[in-house]
């Protein structure tokens, strides 16, 4: 059993059978896991900031995603719907608040009606639950006030706190004896001995086998663990913005238009969160800075990272058009409700107010291409997840059991 001190915040040093790395929904779900299946192994997890979930898991739209989007046959298809059922059911094993309030994928015009039948066939594929097709008259029936000529409707769809299921999970880890460290970013790696010594800010850890999970910094380490370079984290910044009370009754759950299927984003669009309160969002912008605490202010390590990549230059040259529009969504409220006016009507920039702004770590080949699918690599005594954006949160549980699977597989 680990040594906990009083805080929960167990000591991480020393000797442990299995290291998880990062602290969010996923290194958690993870963490899960592999206790689950290896009950009598010592399990330290390390998290680099000072509570656990405070990244990606804690700043997102919270919907768990059905699983429409996908390719058929990719890890984000096979594993978000497995996932969704996954976290309901653990939510209501837990107590843990949830809306099944479903969702509507508006088509505007007639441009974007062959868009919308992709999605429909990549649902369908999926086994997406009770999917089914709108005309304009049975989208108003759901969302009233959404303007489109179609849309596709997903009853399943739904929204938790992320951050809440984090905590549960590792509320439940120290309660089985896990260390559960934060303050802990991990700075230096080396496999040697039939052990992984991951040295630390709160000092070092052997592990026989470690699975890193670090979001934003998950290229860096699995790198400095030997690695390929390819693909790269490339930080975007997304900025939501909040319905005001008054206005709130103009959106009943979950709003979202047809997405451009080149791109690995779902669009601008408006949830209706857990809380009650009507997000609008998010927003796509390069960011300057890997971390969601230090926005605004340049890092010259994630910078030069991101110029001295050869596929951000490719990505811009490809995109830059779409990156100027974005750029004024980031700085006009007015722009970006009047985006959102063309598939709800009413919106205008003075009904919303700056609410908070999180870092979608997208993983960027180095031909310029976004990396739309989960990637997992592996090195020595070591598994490595190097792109888990959105429905990561959504796909956690699902992404645990495939991970535990392999990094049984290989430490034994």
């Amino acid at each position: 059993m680990a040594n906990t001190g009083p805080d929960g915040d167990g000591d991480p040093q020393g000797e442990c059978d299995l290291a998880v790395v990062g602290g969010g929904i996923v290194g958690l779900a993870v963490a899960r896991e592999l206790a689950i299946r290896r009950p009598d192994a010592t399990l330290t997890v390390l998290e680099r900031d000072d509570e656990i979930g405070r990244h990606q898991t804690g700043h997102n739209s919270g919907v768990i995603h059905a699983g429409i989007y996908y390719a058929p046959g990719s890890l984000k298809a096979q594993l978000c719907v497995a996932g969704a059922r996954a976290m309901y059911e653990y939510c209501d094993e837990h107590g843990i608040a949830y809306k099944r309030c479903g969702k509507v994928i508006a088509a505007r015009d007639s441009s974007e009606l062959e868009r919308l039948d992709e999605l429909e066939r990549r649902g369908t594929a999926n086994g997406v639950p009770g999917l089914r097709r709108l005309d304009g008259d049975e989208l108003r029936e759901i969302e009233p006030h959404c303007k489109g000529v179609a849309g596709l409707h997903s009853p399943d769809t739904g929204v938790v706190d992320f951050g809440d299921v984090a905590r549960s999970l590792a509320e439940g880890l120290r309660g089985e004896g896990a260390t559960v460290a934060t303050g802990a970013g991990v700075q230096s790696i080396e496999a040697s001995d039939g052990r992984v010594r991951l040295r630390h800010a709160r000092g070092e850890t052997r592990a026989r086998f470690a699975v890193f999970c670090a979001g934003a910094w998950s290229d860096r380490l699995a790198v400095m663990a030997g690695a390929p370079p390819d693909p790269r984290i490339v930080p975007f910044r997304g900025a939501y913005l909040r319905l005001r009370p008054a206005r709130r009754d103009l959106v009943r759950s979950l709003i979202y238009p047809v997405p451009d299927p080149n791109l690995p984003f779902l669009g601008v669009h408006l949830s209706r969160h857990i809380d009650g309160e009507v997000s609008l969002g998010p927003t796509a912008l390069m960011s300057p800075t890997r971390a969601p605490s230090a926005l605004g202010v340049g890092r010259r390590g994630d910078i030069r990272d991101t110029l001295a990549w050869p596929g951000t230059w490719r990505m811009l040259g490809r995109w830059w058009r779409t990156g100027v529009g974005e750029l004024r969504h980031a700085v006009s409220r007015a722009e970006l409700a009047r985006t959102a006016s063309t598939y709800v009507a009413g919106l205008k920039g003075s009904d919303f107010e700056p609410w908070f702004t999180g870092i979608r770590a997208q993983a960027l080949g180095r031909d310029g291409k976004l990396v739309d699918d989960f990637v997992i690599h592996s090195t020595e005594r070591a598994l490595h997840v190097r792109n888990a954006p959105s429905p990561a949160a959504t796909s956690s549980l699902a992404i645990a059991r495939l991970i535990a699977d392999r990094a049984v597989e290989q430490w034994d």
